[in-house]
């Protein structure tokens, strides 16, 4: 996979580092020149100019990545970045990291953004999650498909222990894609039971968490 990172702060090379370490091919964009520092990021390209600059994404050929990522400091120049890379260049995927959470509104398909990623929303959903028994919460939405990452928490003495995964009765459109049980992570075949205490990670669109909510008797 061929991927653009906007910003080479400490956020845009460890996403670079991370995705190199998966043998992808990374292309960093730095506008500080003095900020270019190639053996921080063994294995990435550079490039030295403003990603928010069309000029500089005609250079790097854009259009022939395959995800590009917004990871500046500043909130208005991922959003520029997103909607450049989206509507000039027909990039398949598009995220963008949310800096100021009251900003989060903006970041949506109309400004080419199809997932928003944003820290405090994030580390506020693990702390719910941590603590949270019986009850759902969003861990990030995916803007393009409006789904959202969800998990729960089945209490010890939930009614469905011991049912399979193919009778939970969950609403159309949601899926479940992961069983957390201890140390155990679990790729849910539909002949494995759920029991007391799992963490069940969904992907399911907004309108029906309501209905997953009831199917897991959560409510």
């Amino acid at each position: 996979m061929k991927v653009a990172i906007a910003g080479a702060g400490a956020v845009g090379r460890s996403i670079a580092r991370e995705l190199i370490g998966n043998k992808h091919e990374v292309t960093l964009f730095e506008r500080v020149p003095a900020k270019i520092e190639p053996d921080a990021v063994p294995g990435a390209e550079w490039i030295a100019g403003d990603a928010c600059e069309l000029t500089n994404l005609e250079r790097a050929g854009l259009q022939d990545y395959d995800v590009v990522v917004a990871a500046t400091g500043d909130d208005k120049a991922n959003l520029v970045v997103a909607l450049l890379a989206k509507t000039e260049f027909a990039v398949n995927r598009v995220v963008a990291r949310v800096n100021d959470p009251r900003n989060e509104w903006l970041f949506d398909d109309d400004w080419g953004v199809d997932v928003a990623v944003s820290t405090p929303r994030i580390l506020a959903s693990l702390v719910e999650e941590a603590v949270s028994v019986g009850d759902l919460v969003r861990l990030m939405t995916f803007r393009q498909g409006q789904a959202n990452l969800v998990e729960m928490t089945l209490p010890d003495n939930t009614p469905i222990a011991g049912r399979p995964v193919a009778k939970l009765g969950l609403p159309r459109g949601a899926a479940l894609v992961a069983i957390l049980r201890g140390a155990r992570v679990i790729a849910p075949e539909p002949d494995d039971s759920v029991e007391g205490g799992d963490e069940l990670v969904f992907v399911a669109p907004e309108d029906v968490e309501g209905d997953l909510k009831t199917a897991m008797h959560l409510d």
